[in-house]
């Protein structure tokens, strides 16, 4: 049963979002590029931009184009 609850738990979280400020898909894709820079150079990007980690988790597009972005320039040579 406590399986259960657990599931009820993330959905219910899931359908309200995220507690804290989120931005929008348009200012999350212009933030995107400085925001991937500061998580591969070790800042707090968390902090540099408020809004896009929760928008991240609830937008499966951005979280898509992060990822890959991500993905691309960790592969760049420094």
């Amino acid at each position: 049963m406590t399986r259960h609850r657990d599931i009820d738990r993330a959905r219910l979280a899931q359908m309200l979002g995220p507690a804290d400020p989120e931005l929008t898909c348009d200012e999350c894709f212009e933030a995107l590029d400085r925001y991937v820079e500061l998580e591969l150079a070790g800042a707090d990007a968390d902090t540099a931009i408020p809004g896009l980690r929760p928008h991240l988790q609830g937008c499966p597009a951005c979280r898509e184009e992060h990822d890959s972005l991500l993905a691309y320039l960790d592969d760049e040579p420094r």
